[in-house]
Formats: C-alpha cells, structure tokens, sequence
C-alpha cells in the first residue's frame, strides 16, 4: 500500500498500461489507505468501495482483452462533495442533503471518468462551499494532514488533503473565491484554477450563474505533471456552457523547468492585504528559484489595489450571497425551504448570507462591477509588463479546527480587520477578473503547516502559470513532504 501511495497519477497510469499493476490492486490500496488515514484527517466523507471496485474488475477486464486503455486507466479519483457523481451519495456538507443521491454527474468529473479514472469516494467540504475552512455540522473538519489540529482549508479541503496523505493521486475540487489554491496550499499540494471557460460546466438550471463569481473546476495533485493531465482531460468546450471556449493548445506542451525570458513581478502583500511576517517570509525565500530558472524578478511593494482589502472581500461576498440566494430559491422550489422549516438544519451564517442576497437591488449589484473593472484594469496594467503576479497564497500560516464544528479564520491579521470566512487568503481577486492562478508549496510554517506560492497571469495565459510551477517543482521540490508525512504522528 505505501508503494502504490508513492505513485503519482501518471505513474500509476503507466504502470496499469504496460501490465505491471492491475486497476483492481489500485483502487484496493486506495481503498485499504482511505481505511488506515481517514479517521485522522477526515478527508473522505462518502465511500463507494464497492461500486470502484467493480469498476476496476471492468477496467482490468478490458486491459486483458486488448482494448486501448484511457490516460487515466484504473487510477483512483476522490470527488468533491460539492458536485455530483451519479448514484453516489452527495450530501453539499448539509445535513438538508445528508441522503441525496443524484442521478448526473458532473461534466469535469465524467471526461475524467471516460478518461479511465475510477471515482472511489466523495471529499470532505463545508456546507454549500460557502466559506475557505471546511468543516460542517454534518460532515465535520478537514485537517491538514501536517498538522490535525489545523484546517484543511476549503472550500476543496477534503480532496486537498486526501492527495497530500496518498489516499487518491487525484482529485477533483472546485473555485470561487479560492476553493482551490487555499486548501491546496494548506495541504501542501498543486493545483490550479484556470482561464474562466477553459473547463466547461453546462450549470442547471442557470447556464449563465458561474458569472459571478467566476468559478472554475480542476484537480488537485502531488505533481504539476498530474494536475496538468486532469486538466487537459477536462478542458474544452460545451454548447451548453455559453461561457466555455475551444483549447487550442494542451496545458501539457507548457511543462519546462526553464522560464527564460519570462517577466515576473512579486508582490509580497498583493497590493494591500495584512499578511503575517511567517508567510511573507517563505514566498520571499522561493524568488531567487524564479531567478534560477531563467526569470526576471522585480519585486514591487507600492502596487495597491483599486479598493482596500476589506472592501473587495465584502464585494466579493456579495457576489455569493446572490448566488446562495438563487440556490434557495431552485432548492425551495424542487422542495427544500432553506428560509422556512428545514433552515434549521442549515449554518446560520449561510442563511444571512441568503438573507443579503435576496435584499439586493439588482442596481446597486451591477454598479459593483464598476469596481470589478476597476480590479481587472489594474491587474491588466500589470500583465501588461509582466508574464507572471506571484504572492502569497493565505495571509495566515494555518487555521485551528474548533470542537464545535464551526471552524473559520481570523478576524484580524497584522493588526488589521479581516473577514473571518475568506479574507485572510489573496485569492480572490483572480475569480474576480477570471484569471488564471495557482499554488505551489514552497516551505513550512512553525506549526508543521504548508506555505503556498500563488502563481496568476493574464487570461488564456494559463502556459506561463504552468511553466513558473514546472520550474519550482524543479528547482525547489516538494515531493520531501509527503516523504516526511506521518499522519498518525502528526499533533491532535
């Protein structure tokens, strides 16, 4: 089992092609390692043993009759319980859905399933995705599997730790805000969310809703190689995804350690945000990598955003809260009443978001993209010069998980008031403007946590954000973490 759990998803699929491994003795060692590490981390909330396992017997089957096996053959996936897998629990980290079963699966999830992926079990994540910790009244916290007394981050925090403890090489998450890049950093792991319709999402029933904010949906992996390979499978357009576009070029052709002739600019408190000296301080020490590998660093410490920090987050989460209150209203009309009797089974603090964006005069919201332009062009003005922004990923240098399974961050950082639900990361504004952004580890904090480097470029410049996480995985490898990594040991 610690072989197979050694293995990137690339390996393992090269390894099922050419004989030596069978997809069944896969999926068993994910299933036996799920077993052995869950009950610490918590990363798994819904198990299908037994259906992956037939699956396997079929992939297995098919390898021995000579049918050409996918890029993905036999390789275990994990699903973020946000998103739908068909027949499979699915319970959106509510006790509302704690027994839904949907009948579709989501589009991401299927292209990687044709691909030969086989889907063992659906990741932790908070109620609804609605807040970057995730924890639950249901489902309960997601630990970082470096220390399980802190947060996985979220809202993806299951599939984040379920790669960094080689439960699954693969997993599938989601990103509105950073629901990627916050528990992947915490986790220790890669991923990356791409130009906003480079994944198609043919939502129901509003096709338009993903707008705002821009969300986007990829893996989460141990190596930028296996990231990149789900990403590719996932990408490409769909007619009934209006804001999906064609892909030219495979994210896979960007994969090189060099990044000569590439401009990078860093900005250490991406224009504004209080970050603790910690963080700061190991994103600092990865610049001269950049430098090694070929790069141009400028670091620029006078870029300010267009509106302070606070006051974007809050834009921001008004951006959410009308779409928590379209959720309500969809869900109150198949059934479910988030305002009325079964609210009581729901966070408060997501039903007076619902609450905000039912109150909202539609005015007054658009006018917010006012600011939103505003963002973007600053932004714009960077790519301009520069191929690459890098900062840091999360102001903070790691979140306690609360007994009462209401876990959220800081309400301060540096000093400096921060929203407890999302603003100690700088993620945020790169959903805002559909940007592509990504993180990579780049050292530990005191408390045994992650730090993540945030990668963003220019939209459809997704290459230059893969090759600055080709070159640090490189130049400064991580693979010496999950080496180092004994959950069993790690502080409770």
């Amino acid at each position: 089992m610690e072989e197979f759990a050694a293995l990137t998803a690339t390996q393992l699929a090269a390894r099922i092609r050419e004989g030596s491994v069978s997809p069944v003795e896969a999926v068993r060692a994910s299933l036996e390692r799920i077993e052995q590490l869950n009950p610490s981390v918590n990363a798994f909330v819904t198990v299908c043993a037994d259906e992956a396992l037939a699956h396997a017997r079929e992939a297995e089957r098919a390898v021995a009759a000579g049918a050409e096996p996918g890029p993905l053959h036999g390789v275990p996936i994990g699903v973020k319980d946000l998103d739908p897998v068909a027949d499979v629990r699915t319970t959106r980290g509510s006790r509302v859905f704690a027994d839904d079963v949907p009948a579709d699966t989501i589009l991401c999830v299927d292209r990687l399933v044709r691909a030969g992926a086989i889907v063992v079990g659906k990741t932790n994540t908070p109620e609804f995705g609605f807040k970057a910790t995730t924890d639950s009244a249901l489902l309960g916290p997601a630990s970082t599997p470096f220390n399980l007394a802190m947060n996985a981050g979220g809202s993806s925090g299951g599939s984040a730790a379920a790669v960094a403890t080689g439960m699954v090489p693969l997993a599938q998450g989601s990103d509105a805000g950073g629901s990627l890049r916050v528990p992947g950093a915490f986790c220790g792991v890669f991923t990356m969310m791409t130009t906003f319709g480079r994944v198609a999402v043919p939502a129901r029933p509003n096709a338009f809703r993903r707008l705002n904010p821009m969300v986007c949906y990829a893996p989460l992996a141990r190596t930028v190689e296996d990231a990149v390979l789900g990403l590719d499978l996932m990408s490409g357009p769909h007619p009934r995804d209006p804001y999906s576009f064609p892909v030219t070029e495979p994210l896979a052709d960007a994969l090189s350690p060099s990044l000569t002739g590439m401009r990078i600019v860093y900005l250490p408190d991406l224009g504004g945000y209080p970050v603790e000296p910690e963080v700061e301080a190991a994103v600092r020490a990865a610049l001269p990598v950049l430098k090694e590998a070929g790069a141009e660093v400028v670091e620029v410490d006078d870029f300010r955003l267009p509106v302070p920090h606070a006051e974007l987050t809050t834009r921001w989460r008004r951006y959410l809260s009308l779409c928590h209150a379209e959720s309500a209203e969809v869900s109150k009309a198949q059934g479910v009443d988030l305002l009325g009797e079964q609210g009581r089974d729901v966070d408060p603090a997501y039903l007076e978001s619902v609450r905000t964006g039912a109150a909202l005069d539609a005015v007054q919201f658009r006018l917010g993209d006012l600011v939103r332009t505003r963002v973007l062009d600053t932004f714009e003005d960077l790519f301009d010069a520069y191929d690459l922004v890098v900062s840091p990923v999360n102001c903070v240098a790691g979140i306690a998980n609360d007994a009462t399974r209401t876990t959220v961050g800081p309400t301060e950082v540096a000093g400096q008031p921060v929203d407890p639900f999302v603003g100690w990361s700088m993620t945020s504004p790169f959903n805002l403007i559909g940007s592509p952004a990504a993180t990579v580890p780049v050292g530990r904090a005191a408390n045994g946590v992650p730090i993540g480097m945030q990668f963003a470029a220019r939209r459809h410049h997704d290459a230059a954000v893969v090759r600055g996480a080709a070159a640090c995985q490189e130049h400064l490898p991580w693979k010496h973490l999950y080496e180092d990594l004994d959950p069993a040991l790690t502080t409770r």
